[in-house]
């Protein structure tokens, strides 16, 4: 069934937002630097995508759960939504690491006073 990896992916993509939204993580903080840093991440890895495509190291495999929609010889549409997910998912996940971090950090100054 062909777009199946890309639903998979746009699925992934609405539940991060949902979570990031619900716990006001990234996109609710801060709009303009999560929106430049996902957009930045997504780049760069696209970037290093086309040198690896330009020296041969990734090739397209053959799957019919891809669309078929190529933005480049062996880019399939789909790999920048993925790259899109991973770039927000890191954000996301920097985000809840880090509002652990303080909350920890606030919870041994409470011991230690």
């Amino acid at each position: 069934m062909p777009g199946i990896y890309l639903g998979a992916i746009l699925f992934s993509l609405t539940g991060m937002m949902l979570i990031d939204w619900k716990y006001s993580l990234a996109l609710r903080v801060a709009p303009a630097r999560t929106t430049v840093t996902v957009l930045t991440g997504t780049a760069f890895f696209l970037a290093w995508d086309l040198v690896g495509i330009v020296t041969g190291v990734f090739v397209k495999g053959e799957s019919p759960l891809f669309v078929g929609v190529m933005l480049a010889p062996h880019l399939p549409v789909e790999e920048v939504f993925f790259l899109l997910f991973l770039s927000y998912l890191a954000v996301v996940m920097f985000a809840v690491f880090e509002r652990r971090a303080r909350a920890r950090a606030r919870s041994l100054a409470r011991e230690s006073s």
